[in-house]
């Protein structure tokens, strides 16, 4: 086999007009050797020829188990096929197979029309945020990104359950000032899972007039654009931050989302503040009736005047004690009323465990307790003594000597 040196002068010798005789005379190799490398298309390459291994009697027994099993560890396989000999040497032979029975997966290449989806997200900052207890917590960040125009929002919620999932929803989609035609979600617990929403989010979506899409497994791109915003939000507006609340946190990120809209995205070589407008008048427009969101419910006050909600307990005037009492909660605020009436409106903290109490609460129960404790006053002229002579005629012995 002649080397690549004397294989491009063979071939810039012919191509200049040498006989290929002359050049085989010249170079003292055979005839043969010119004219191969005269009509070769590509270069001489050496390849040594395969010989049997240590690793070939295990070949056919190692394919069979990833034909089955494409992910399966090389060092379970080793010990299926009873292997005895170099685990490193097996690793290497394991992993020049295995592509050739892993399973392909093509990720198309989508378009997105305007006004047709936003894309949902969770994004978990890889910092911890002080809450109101003096604790710390890893709070979630919802995003939602207008999948045409890449208009981004986000804003820290208290957490991923449901209700907060539906109430940041609508606070970030009015951002939008209309509502996308498909809201694009994965199996987030909070939002359905396995083809089914969770409770209050059809009504949510039905109100919207939207539709809310949950993506299959393993089907990263049809959510590429948040999944990407998420990354941008950890290397663009993380980085030499601090916090001192979740409202500190929500008010920085809104600041830099001003910013972050006006700047040119690559992709589509266009700022989205300047296409959010063309995403807009193809969105639907947003219902005309106010969304009943948030958290909702109805007790019996107990005679320790408090409500629970998302672990933390909230007093409520004492002299609701015994009666029913609608809670009802928002992102900021924890109200309580009995019969219309406004009997408890806190701050909600997002702290877990937390006990919150109105001091005109504590004056309430402490009337009232007094009262309770007061001996009761007898009514005056209420006579208790009875006339003997009743129980004579009740026992029938009246007139009896």
């Amino acid at each position: 086999m002649i080397s690549l040196e004397d294989w491009a002068l063979i071939r810039r010798l012919v191509a200049d007009g040498v006989p290929q005789r002359q050049v085989a005379r010249d170079l003292g190799i055979a005839r043969a050797t010119v004219a191969a490398a005269v009509s070769s298309v590509r270069p001489p390459k050496y390849e040594r020829p395969a010989r049997p291994t240590s690793f070939s009697p295990f070949e056919s027994r190692v394919r069979a188990l990833l034909a089955e099993h494409p992910s399966m560890p090389a060092t379970v396989i080793a010990e299926r096929v009873e292997w005895s000999g170099s685990i490193t040497w097996f690793r290497d032979n394991v992993r020049r197979l295995r592509p050739e029975h892993r399973p392909v997966d093509p990720a198309d290449r989508l378009s997105w029309e305007a006004g047709d989806a936003a894309q949902c997200d969770l994004w978990f900052p890889p910092f911890r945020i002080p809450l109101e207890d003096g604790t710390t917590a890893l709070l979630p960040v919802l995003v939602i990104v207008a999948a045409h125009s890449r208009f981004v929002t986000a804003r820290m919620i208290p957490s991923r359950k449901t209700e907060d999932l539906l109430l940041g929803s609508w606070e970030l989609i009015q951002q939008f000032r209309a509502v996308p035609r498909r809201l694009i979600w994965d199996n987030e617990a909070g939002i359905g899972q396995k083809g089914r929403l969770a409770q209050g989010v059809a009504s949510f979506a039905g109100t919207l007039a939207t539709r809310v899409v949950q993506l299959r497994p393993y089907d990263p791109e049809s959510k590429g654009i948040v999944e990407r915003r998420n990354g941008w939000f950890e290397t663009s507006f993380m980085p030499g931050r601090t916090f001192t609340s979740p409202a500190d946190f929500n008010a920085q990120l809104a600041e830099w989302l001003e910013r972050a809209n006006a700047r040119v995205v690559r992709t589509i070589k266009a700022r989205p503040i300047d296409l959010i407008g063309h995403d807009r008048d193809r969105m639907l427009p947003l219902p005309p009736i106010p969304l009943q969101l948030g958290w909702r419910e109805r007790v019996r006050l107990g005679r320790d005047y408090y409500v629970r909600l998302d672990a933390s307990d909230y007093s409520v005037d004492p002299a609701a004690i015994g009666r029913f009492v609608d809670v009802t909660a928002d992102l900021d605020r924890v109200r309580v009323r009995m019969d219309g009436r406004l009997v408890a409106d806190h701050e909600r903290v997002w702290a877990r465990g937390s006990t919150i109490t109105d001091p005109a609460h504590l004056e309430t129960a402490k009337r009232l307790r007094q009262q309770f404790q007061l001996p009761r006053p007898v009514r005056v002229g209420d006579d208790l003594a009875r006339d003997l002579a009743d129980y004579d005629r009740a026992f029938g012995i009246e007139g009896v000597a």
